[in-house]
């Protein structure tokens, strides 16, 4: 699946004249060796590219149909607007060849970064409830914001800088809250939670690895210490992959998220990602796993980055799967009960995300050095 060639052979017009812009703006945001790395499309086509293209065509017309007068998008499990709904929403036309300022979509991006901005708490949260998990919704918008920050619109780039900063801050604070040693350097569901599982640092070390990209002031402890936390997640010697929390037995889901987490923090030559890398390959997520789309998209992101055989043998299966839980309206439909409870909005977005790896688009997945600091 679109291996080999220059990203802006996209094949559909509408994200090829999208492309230019977006591209410039990454790579603003990433080293040139980073870039070098990015595997690129096809300069032909096959008819799974086209059909691809154009499901995610459809899928980011549905998503901007969705969006609602404050700004913000559904969440079914919320009942109401949410900070993480909206941004990835937001990084799904991001990844599809879209950017601020440029139509189609650009009020959609103005009135969705306005509303992520507005939804900022005095601790730096952005969440627009603070009920379960609302770390999964700050860390999902940190990272958005650190991959808009170079695209923003000039009169609203200052805020995006100034919220991303605050963001940053509260997870950093939230990383040295005391817990025992095997949570050290994780997170969970808020900011002054005393243990971590690896399903919410995984988010959180995302945003700061896209942030430290971006120019925020990281440390590179913090992402050592987060680093250390994913991989105490690997259930023991000589047991392949990932688990929720240290201790625990491997699944599919959070292997792809350690993979992509060690991965986009430089680690590629961690000794726990070949076997957990080769699980993977071997278990591909199907629509009525739980967490399907959850999985899809780290699932695409981690084998994308391995690239070689890994990806071109897996590439064209977890396509398909998720192209035949596309509806007529453009929406991916959650068939499993995990997510059905969550929505079309979120099912749609990862569905994008997972999609559009090949594109090339999100500065987060373009950094494969080792090692970066």
């Amino acid at each position: 699946m679109h291996r080999g060639a220059p990203a802006m052979s996209i094949s559909h017009p509408i994200l090829a004249a999208q492309a230019a812009a977006l591209v410039i703006s990454a790579i603003a945001l990433t080293t040139s060796a980073s870039a070098q790395s990015t595997p690129n499309r096809l300069l032909e086509p096959t008819a799974l590219d086209r059909t691809v293209d154009a499901a995610v065509v459809q899928a980011v017309d549905f998503l901007a149909g969705e969006q609602r007068p404050s700004g913000g998008w559904y969440l079914e499990l919320y009942q109401g607007e949410a900070t993480s709904t909206t941004s990835l929403a937001l990084m799904a036309m991001l990844a599809s060849g879209h950017v601020p300022g440029e139509e189609p979509y650009a009020a959609n991006f103005r009135r969705g970064i306005q509303y992520l901005i507005q939804r900022q708490q005095p601790s730096g949260l952005i969440v627009d409830k603070t009920g379960h998990g609302p770390l999964y919704c700050h860390g999902i918008s940190t990272l958005f914001l650190a991959e808009v920050i170079g695209m923003a619109e000039p009169d609203q780039a200052d805020r995006v800088r100034d919220a991303l900063e605050k963001s940053v801050r509260a997870l950093l604070e939230a990383q040295v809250v005391p817990k025992q040693d095997r949570h050290v350097g994780g997170w969970r569901y808020s900011l002054n939670s005393n243990d971590s599982d690896l399903s919410v640092t995984a988010w959180q070390l995302l945003a700061l690895r896209a942030a430290r990209n971006a120019g925020c002031d990281v440390p590179a402890e913090a992402i050592d210490r987060a680093v250390d936390y994913v991989r105490r997640c690997v259930p023991r010697v000589g047991v392949a992959g990932f688990s929720y929390q240290p201790g625990g037995g491997s699944s599919p889901t959070m292997t792809a998220a350690g993979i992509t987490a060690l991965q986009v923090c430089g680690a590629t030559d961690a000794p726990e990602l070949p076997g957990a890398t080769r699980l993977l390959a071997g278990r591909l997520p199907r629509h009525r796993d739980r967490y399907c789309y959850y999985s899809a998209h780290y699932t695409s992101v981690a084998l994308h980055q391995q690239g070689g055989d890994v990806w071109n043998d897996s590439a064209d299966d977890l396509f398909q799967e998720l192209l035949s839980q596309q509806g007529r309206n453009g929406a991916f439909m959650a068939r499993n009960s995990s997510e059905k409870e969550i929505g079309q909005v979120y099912a749609t977005a990862l569905g994008v995300l997972a999609l559009t790896v090949d594109y090339g688009y999100l500065p987060i997945y373009q950094n494969t050095d080792p090692h970066p600091r």
